[in-house]
C-alpha cells in the first residue's frame, strides 16, 4: 500500500484538506495486517485447551516403541550406543574412584544427619542402581550429601529426641519416601520450572550459611565434648563457648591434621591435572590415616565410630506415617535442593558431554531412587556436587559408572564393615568440613557487590537469616524477597523514549544513543514488558511524564509548543490483559480531550488480536496502526507540520558551522531544500539519490 503525503514549500503551507496544487512523491508505508477476530480464534498462536490436547495426542501417536522405552527407561539411550572397547574401562575406573570417595563420605554425612553411619552406606547403595536405570544424567553421582543431611538433622531433632534412635531412624527413612514421591509427582507434572523463581543469589547465600552451620556442628568431634544440635549459629557458638572446660587435645590435633591433609590434597587435585586423583583419594586417605593412628596409639580420649552391622540392607516398608504431616515442609525443601543442585549440575555436565537432558525426567529419576531407597533403609539422597565433579574429571561416559560405584558400596557393606569400627569420629568430621568449605562462596558476594547491588542485598539477607533464624526460615525469607524483587521489576517495567539515528530509519533509546534525535510534537515510547494489571498504572504515569517533560535540545522538525502524537512501540510486548485494555481506552479518551492522538507500532499477533476483540483498534482507528516506527513518524510528522503553519527556522547553531564538502555540494544543488533536509535528519540531506536508497528517504517529500 502506498500513502502519498505532500510537504509544503518554504513560502506557503497547506492544511490537510487543502486543494492547492502540489506535485508529490509517494512514500511507501508498509500496511499492518489486522487479524480477524472470528477466523483467528483457531490460530495455532492462540493456545486453547483443545489445541493443546490435539498437539499432545498427535505427539503421542508419532512416538515409536523406542521413544516409549527411552521415556520410561532413560538408560536405554546409552545402552544402545555403548562402545565397550572405548567406554568400559573408563567407566569402571570412574565408578571405583567415586566409590572410594563415597564410602567415608556416606558415613560422615550420616553422622551429620544424626544417624548411625550404616544408614549413610545404605543411602549410597540401592539408590545408585535405581538412578542408573531411571536417571538421565550419565555423570551425576547420587547419594547422601551434606546439605540434605543437615536438613534431616535439623527437622528431626525438633520433632523427636535424638536419644530415641529407633524412632529417629524410622522418621528419616519415611522422609526419604516422602521426598521421592514429591520428586516423582513434580517430574510427572513437569513442575520443575517452579524452582526458577529462586535466584542464584538466594542459592549462594543459603549454601554459604548452611556450610558455616555444618562446619560448626562438626566442631564437637574436634573439641572432644558435646555441643547443642541446632541449625542456628548463635546456639552453636554459645554451646561451644560454654563447654570449653571439656576441651581435649588429642581429637583436636588429629582432626586438624587430617583436615589439613584433605584440604591440601583437594587443592592439588584441582590445580594440577596430573594430580587430580588426589581429590578423590582425600576422604579415603583421611579415614586410613585416622584408623592407623588409633590402631597404633589407641588413645582413649578419641571417640570411634564403633560397631557397624555387616551385610546388605533388607527390604522393609517405612513406618511412623503419623509424623508425615510435620515432615512435609522439609520434604519440599529437600526437593527444592534436589532441583537446584542435582538438576543444575546434571544439566551442566550434560552440556559439557554433548547430550540432551530433560529436567523433569531427571527429577523423576531422583524421586524413584529415593522411593526404592526408603524400602532399603536409606535416608534422602540426591546428586553430589563434589562427587559429580570428580566423576566428570575421571571421564565417566555412561550410567555404568554409577552401577560400579554401587558395587563398590555393596562390597564395603559385605566385607569391610568390621574395619570401620576403628574409624575416629574426628576423621569423619574432617571429611565433612573439607567437603562443605567449597560451599562457602564469599567471592560470589564480592562479585555481586561489583555487578548488582540488589543481588548483593539478596545474598546478605538470605545468608544472615539462614545463620541466625534457621535454614527453613532463611530459605523462605530469601525466596520471598527474591519474588518481591521479581514483582517489583514486573510492576515497574523499563520504558524508553526512542529517537532516530542520523542517516537511518532506525529508532533507538535516546538514553543509550545520545546522538538520536526526536521530533517536535511527537513522543515515541517503547514498553519493554507485557502490559497487565500490575504495571499499567506505572506505564500511564510514565507516559504523562513524557508528555510534559521533553528534551528540547535534541528535537527536530516543525516548531510546536506541545505534544500532538504519542507513538507506542509494542514489539517487546508479548501479552496484554483486560485491565491493560481498559486502561488504554481510558488513556485514549484522556488524550482525545487534550487533542493528542495515539499511534501503535508493530504489535504482535496475539496483542493485536486482543486489542481488536476489545474494540481498541476501532476506537483508536485502524489507520493509526503501523508496522514500523518510521511509518508512524512519517504520518505524524506530516500532520504536525500541517498544524504548525511554518517550517522550522534555519537558525540552528549546527547549520552555522563551517559546511562540509557534502553540504556545499548539497547547497549548490538545491538551496531551497535546506529546511526539508533539516526536517529529515536534523543536520543535512545526503547527496545520494533519494530514490536509490529508501533508508535515506526524507520523511516529507519536497515540492517539485
Amino acid at each position: 500500500m502506498e500513502i502519498t503525503y505532500a510537504s509544503p514549500s518554504l513560502n506557503e503551507l497547506v492544511e490537510e484538506d487543502s486543494t492547492m496544487r502540489t506535485t508529490t512523491r509517494p512514500l511507501k508505508i508498509i500496511p499492518l495486517q489486522h487479524p480477524s477476530t472470528t477466523s483467528s480464534s483457531s490460530s495455532p498462536s492462540v493456545s486453547t485447551p483443545a489445541s493443546l490436547f490435539l498437539k499432545w495426542t498427535s505427539k503421542l501417536q508419532r512416538m515409536t516403541w523406542i521413544d516409549w522405552l527411552d521415556l520410561f527407561l532413560p538408560c536405554s539411550r546409552w545402552i544402545r550406543t555403548y562402545k565397550w572397547r572405548e567406554y568400559f574401562q573408563i567407566d569402571v575406573m570412574a565408578g571405583v574412584t567415586i566409590g572410594i570417595m563415597l564410602v567415608p563420605q556416606a558415613m560422615s554425612y550420616a553422622k551429620l544427619a544424626g544417624l548411625h553411619p550404616i544408614y549413610g552406606l545404605y543411602s549410597g547403595f540401592v539408590p545408585l542402581f535405581i538412578y542408573a536405570i531411571f536417571g538421565s544424567s550419565r555423570q551425576l553421582a547420587v547419594g547422601p550429601v551434606a546439605l540434605v543431611s543437615l536438613l534431616v538433622s535439623n527437622v528431626l531433632s525438633g520433632i523427636v529426641d535424638s536419644s530415641d534412635t529407633e524412632l529417629y531412624t524410622e522418621m528419616a527413612i519415611l522422609l526419604a519416601l516422602m521426598v521421592g514421591i514429591l520428586e516423582c509427582t513434580m517430574g510427572l507434572l513437569r513442575l520443575g520450572w517452579l524452582i526458577r523463581f529462586i535466584s542464584h543469589s538466594v542459592i549462594s547465600g543459603f549454601t554459604t550459611a548452611s556450610a558455616i552451620v555444618i562446619a560448626l556442628s562438626q566442631a564437637k568431634y574436634f573439641l572432644g565434648y558435646d555441643i547443642e544440635r541446632s541449625s542456628k549459629i548463635v546456639p552453636l557458638v554459645k554451646s561451644i563457648i560454654q563447654g570449653a572446660d571439656g576441651f581435649l587435645w588429642p581429637p583436636f590435633v588429629m582432626g586438624s591434621i587430617i583436615l589439613a591433609i584433605l584440604l591440601v590434597m583437594k587443592h592439588l587435585g584441582k590445580s594440577r591435572k596430573y594430580l587430580r586423583f588426589l581429590r578423590a583419594a582425600g576422604p579415603l586417605t583421611g579415614v586410613v590415616l585416622g584408623t592407623a593412628i588409633v590402631k597404633v596409639f589407641n588413645p582413649s580420649s578419641i571417640s570411634l565410630v564403633g560397631g557397624i552391622p555387616q551385610g546388605l540392607p533388607k527390604f522393609s516398608i517405612p513406618k511412623e506415617f503419623g509424623y508425615a504431616t510435620s515432615l512435609i515442609p522439609t520434604a519440599f525443601l529437600i526437593t527444592g535442593v534436589a532441583i537446584l543442585e542435582s538438576v543444575g549440575i546434571a544439566k551442566a555436565l550434560a552440556a559439557k558431554n554433548g547430550y540432551e537432558l530433560d529436567s523433569n525426567q531427571e527429577l523423576f529419576g531422583l524421586g524413584v531412587a529415593n522411593i526404592f531407597g526408603s524400602f532399603f533403609s536409606a535416608y534422602p539422597s540426591t546428586g553430589s556436587f563434589s562427587r559429580s565433579a570428580v566423576s566428570h574429571e575421571s571421564g565417566a561416559k555412561t550410567g555404568l559408572a554409577g552401577v560400579v560405584t554401587g558395587i563398590v558400596m555393596g562390597c564395603a557393606l559385605l566385607f569391610l564393615t568390621p574395619l570401620f569400627k576403628y574409624i575416629p569420629q574426628c576423621a569423619l568430621a574432617a571429611i565433612v568440613i573439607s567437603a562443605v568449605m567449597g560451599l562457602v562462596d564469599f567471592e560470589e558476594a564480592i562479585f555481586l557487590w561489583r555487578v548488582d547491588k540488589k543481588d548483593f542485598l539478596l545474598w546478605i539477607i538470605t545468608s544472615t537469616t539462614t545463620l541466625f533464624l534457621g535454614i527453613e526460615i532463611g530459605v523462605l525469607i530469601g525466596v520471598g524477597v527474591s519474588l518481591a524483587f521479581v514483582i517489583h521489576e514486573s510492576a515497574n517495567p523499563h520504558i524508553a523514549v526512542l529517537g532516530r539515528l542520523p542517516g537511518t530509519t532506525v529508532y533507538r533509546n535516546t538514553q543509550q544513543y545520545p546522538e538520536a534525535y526526536t521530533y517536535n510534537g511527537i513522543v515515541i515510547v517503547r514498553i519493554d514488558s507485557p502490559i497487565y494489571f500490575a504495571n499499567i498504572s506505572y506505564i500511564k504515569d510514565r507516559l504523562r511524564e513524557y508528555e510534559t517533560d521533553v528534551d528540547k535540545c535534541s528535537r527536530r522538525g516543525p516548531e510546536v509548543e506541545r505534544i500532538y502524537f504519542v507513538i507506542l512501540e509494542l514489539s517487546p510486548v508479548t501479552y496484554i490483559d483486560s485491565s491493560a485494555v481498559q486502561a488504554l481506552k481510558d488513556l485514549h479518551q484522556e488524550y482525545k480531550m487534550r487533542d493528542i492522538q495515539i499511534a501503535i507500532s508493530n504489535p504482535n499477533r496475539d496483542v493485536l488480536l486482543t486489542l481488536s476483540r476489545s474494540g481498541v483498534v476501532e476506537m483508536i482507528g485502524k489507520e493509526w496502526y503501523f508496522v514500523r516506527v518510521h511509518d508512524a513518524v512519517q504520518v505524524c510528522l506530516q500532520h504536525v507540520q500541517s498544524l504548525k503553519g511554518t517550517p522550522r527556522s534555519t537558525d540552528d547553531p549546527v547549520l552555522n558551522e563551517k559546511p562540509s564538502f557534502l553540504q556545499r555540494v548539497l547547497k549548490q544543488r538545491a538551496d531551497d531544500d535546506s529546511s526539508i533536509a533539516q526536517l529529515e535528519s536534523g543536520f543535512f540531506r545526503s547527496p545520494v539519490s533519494e530514490d536509490s536508497n529508501p533508508q535515506l528517504e526524507p520523511l516529507l517529500s519536497r515540492k517539485a
